[in-house]
């Protein structure tokens, strides 16, 4: 992978892929980072990442469970 100016080089990304696929996707990979940092990137495109705060992800995450963004996952029609 490219390095990414002012991402760390050696963060451990953890692919969000369906049990039992190894394909290239397109998934989304996070990494926690140091600082209290949380990183973000599609398998398509490794170098455009999103950066993110660990309280904002943990609200976010928290909201995924109580079905806060279940309309985005809605068939459209």
């Amino acid at each position: 992978m490219t390095d990414v100016p002012g991402i760390p080089t050696d963060l451990a990304w953890v692919r969000a892929a369906p049990e039992g696929e190894a394909g290239p996707g397109p998934w989304i990979e996070i990494a926690f980072g140091p600082d209290g940092l949380v990183h973000l990137r599609e398998t398509g495109d490794p170098t455009n990442i999103v950066t993110t705060t660990r309280t904002k992800w943990v609200a976010f995450t928290k909201g995924v469970m109580a079905g806060e963004f279940d309309h985005f996952a809605e068939p459209a029609g």
